[in-house]
């Protein structure tokens, strides 16, 4: 065989047990106790937890927006990936005006071949759902892309209508696709932005303001009634606060298929970080913005109890200086996102796991075998299992941490998260039977990551 780990607990969605792991030819080929076998390389892993490599579904790399682009491309965003932990990511396709789907996806596919050092899939948002378009789910969903998002928000730019957003739900129930969902009234805030502009408040605090968490709730239950009038499954995208999460309860306990995942920041930070002084309260701009610290315990209770069933990133950086400063006169324009791709592993172990908020099995639900079994990349992908891809993550649940934009991997020159301190390290990371990251050294290659299609919503 290629590789053992040895001594290590493996970790799944549903158990916890010592044993060792040995990968040949890129695929896991046995867990057992204690492996005899002869390989060309032995890890030792005692005192260290065996996880699938996580996977992030929610990521924006190389992306235009608001005159700018974010700041990590393929080859910068998933080296950073890496070394959190993150063994896949599946990116957002942008459709821009008058183009086809399909282009959209050739171009971020141009942007990836080449760059990533970890496997990927693409969504594809859908920002103009004429006829044509439409048609065209079919045969992406065949290519493997099966999975579409569209926008409440962002009016005159990336924003849909109610006719067209039904007519994509339906036409996705049709092909075995998942429709996501931006959940913001896009219309109500373009009123009261307009009226804070008007009022000359500029200050990075009218973000949050401006959009404010009924404009969430609302449009999350009227995206919840046109999917069961579509009788279609619907995901909702970085839930941010209890209105909108009280929607997705609702729809769940009547049995409709409703998933929602949401993102560190939604549990860790709050809006008071927009009134950071400097212009500081910049770098937290980012849709739905950050809320009242009173929706932590009720997030991080929804992810114990199975109400929310992904913890994705929206990893969507743009430097504060040079790119978050555009907007230093008008916070409408500061161009929306923010860090987060190399620290949601270390950040919800921590908070999560060593804070008794969530189990350890949950946390690999959350960031691994969920995203796998809801977008198509199970068995392959999510699992510590024989014959799945050798994505494994050592991982010291012990070893100190302090997060710095210093010391981390992505390409942008702030974290929200510096000098968040806790426990619990990456130390080795494999990509399909590949050490990619040995300590603090990066041993992948730019373009091994792999294209990865994904199956049929519920295959």
């Amino acid at each position: 065989m290629d590789l053992k780990i040895t001594g290590g607990t493996v970790v799944t969605a549903s158990e916890t047990f010592r044993a060792d792991l040995a990968v040949h030819r890129g695929r896991i080929v046995d867990i057992g106790r204690r492996i005899t076998a002869p390989a060309d390389r032995t890890i030792p892993a005692k005192g260290c937890y065996l996880l699938p490599g996580a996977i992030d579904v929610h990521t924006h790399l190389d992306m235009p927006f608001g005159g700018t682009t974010s700041a990590d491309d393929f080859e910068t965003g998933t080296r950073a990936a890496a070394f959190g932990g993150t063994t896949c990511l599946i990116d957002f396709a942008i459709q821009s005006k008058g183009q086809s789907l399909a282009a959209a996806v050739d171009a971020w596919r141009q942007k990836a071949e080449g760059k990533a050092c970890i496997d990927y899939g693409f969504h594809v948002a859908v920002t103009e759902a004429t006829d044509q378009v439409i048609d065209e789910l079919a045969d992406l969903v065949r290519l493997g892309v099966t999975s579409f998002k569209v926008f409440l928000a962002y009016k005159g730019a990336l924003m849909i209508d109610d006719g067209a957003f039904f007519k994509i739900l339906r036409r996705a129930r049709q092909v075995g696709a998942l429709t996501m969902l931006h959940a913001e009234n896009g219309e109500v805030i373009d009123v009261l932005v307009s009226e804070a502009r008007a009022a000359k408040l500029r200050e990075p605090i009218y973000h949050a303001l401006t959009r404010p968490e009924e404009c969430e709730a609302e449009a999350t239950a009227r995206a919840i009634r046109l999917a069961e009038m579509a009788q279609a499954p619907l995901y909702v995208v970085h839930l941010s606060c209890f209105g909108a999460l009280e929607e997705v309860k609702l729809a769940r306990d009547a049995g409709l298929p409703i998933l929602a995942e949401t993102c560190p920041q939604y549990l860790l930070l709050d809006l008071e970080r927009y009134r950071e002084p400097r212009f500081g309260g910049a770098k937290y701009v980012m849709s739905p913005p950050l809320r009242h610290k009173s929706n932590w315990p009720v997030l991080w209770d929804a992810l114990a109890g199975g109400d929310l069933q992904v913890v994705a990133t929206d990893h969507c950086p743009f430097n504060f200086k040079g790119q978050k400063d555009l907007g230093k006169k008008d916070f409408a324009a500061i161009p929306n996102g923010a860090p987060g791709i190399e620290n949601r592993l270390q950040l919800i172990f921590h908070e999560g796991v060593n804070k008794k908020r969530i189990s350890l099995n949950r946390m690999v639900d959350l960031l691994a075998a969920s995203p796998a079994r809801i977008f198509g990349l199970g068995p392959r992908k999510g699992s510590l299992a024989i014959g799945a891809d050798a994505d494994v993550v050592v991982f010291d649940p012990k070893a100190p941490f302090t997060i710095s934009a210093r010391t981390n991997h992505m390409n942008v020159d702030y974290t929200p998260y510096e000098g968040f301190k806790g426990r619990g390290r990456v130390v080795t990371v494999l990509s399909r039977g590949k050490v990619i990251v040995d300590g603090r050294k990066f041993l992948g290659l730019p373009g091994a990551g792999q294209f990865i299609k994904r199956k049929r919503f519920g295959q």
